[in-house]
């Protein structure tokens, strides 16, 4: 009979989100590109007028009305029974695909990282105006990732609090995934309230380091590495955190059950990966990045 489903997959309605989604994608990357070419401009009888941030506004709303919106229809389609054991599945190989791409992101800049590390530039860091100079050349110069003269943040200290923050927030989530499957909703609640509450925290602390930071973001390649790599990962976490806050929120309306949660597990699994990736930036970017260096 013609309607009826007589299969275990999912075939989605028409949708004009991901027209939507990609024309705003276009318009923030001019918009962007603009921003960075200090393009276009015009005079006008009250000076000069810039029409980037018109551009780039416009793309950022179209793409956060994107995000909220899709994936709000995704929440519809998972509480009216459209996911099945087979769309599960196959969301679930997604999500190992999406996250394996955030891998290879960052393998890019651990890659840039240990390429100015093993195959360092002699510089010397001037402490007043936070610039370095190339002393190729120069009796006495000896190649070093860290500029001479300049101090670096001890791993020791802020950053190995926030290693043991992220650590505790693994555990909580796993605590609110393990809630979940025994179908404890408190526990589930609970878990999820400590994991944003921590995830928080990093975000703060992370924040204070920056500006407690005795370098800059730019100046050589041991800063515009450490700044682009662990400021990547911030926003990971920053994205990481709302993910969770959506799970909290849907967790208080009833969703989930022990049987189908996958949007739950999608949010734990990105927030182990968070982890994994700071373990990595801990030690190869504070710990033995730093190593002989000053510490501030």
């Amino acid at each position: 009979m013609a309607g009826n489903v007589n299969h275990d997959y999912h075939i989605l309605e028409p949708d004009a989100w991901p027209l939507i989604g990609a024309l705003s994608a276009l318009v923030f990357t001019t918009g962007m590109v603009f921003y960075m070419h200090h393009v276009p401009a015009s005079e006008g009888a009250a000076g000069t007028y810039t029409f980037w941030p018109i551009v780039l506004g416009l793309g950022l709303m179209g793409l956060i009305a994107t995000f909220f919106m899709w994936f709000r229809n995704v929440v519809i389609e998972a509480q009216r029974g459209d996911h099945t054991p087979v769309v599960q599945l196959h969301m679930r190989y997604g999500m190992i695909l999406f996250i394996a791409s955030e891998v290879m992101f960052f393998v890019g800049w651990f890659w840039s990282f240990f390429d100015f590390a093993l195959f360092p530039t002699p510089l010397e860091f001037n402490a007043e105006t936070g610039s370095t100079t190339t002393l190729f050349g120069q009796e006495g110069a000896i190649a070093s990732f860290i500029p001479k003269g300049m101090e670096v943040l001890d791993p020791f200290s802020l950053p190995l609090l926030n290693t043991l923050i992220l650590l505790c927030s693994g555990t909580t989530v796993t605590w609110a995934h393990h809630a979940l499957i025994h179908n404890d909703r408190e526990g589930l609640k609970q878990g999820l309230w400590a994991t944003i509450a921590l995830g928080v925290l990093f975000s703060l602390i992370q924040a204070y380091e920056y500006g407690v930071a005795p370098f800059g973001f730019g100046g050589n390649t041991y800063s515009s590495a450490f700044y682009m790599a662990t400021g990547f990962h911030g926003f990971h976490v920053l994205v990481g955190t709302i993910f969770l806050a959506v799970c909290l929120y849907r967790a208080y309306l009833g969703h989930f059950t022990p049987r189908q949660h996958f949007g739950f597990e999608a949010a734990a699994w990105y927030w182990h990966f968070v982890d994994v990736v700071w373990l990595f930036l801990f030690i190869a970017v504070y710990v033995w990045g730093g190593w002989g260096a000053v510490y501030h």
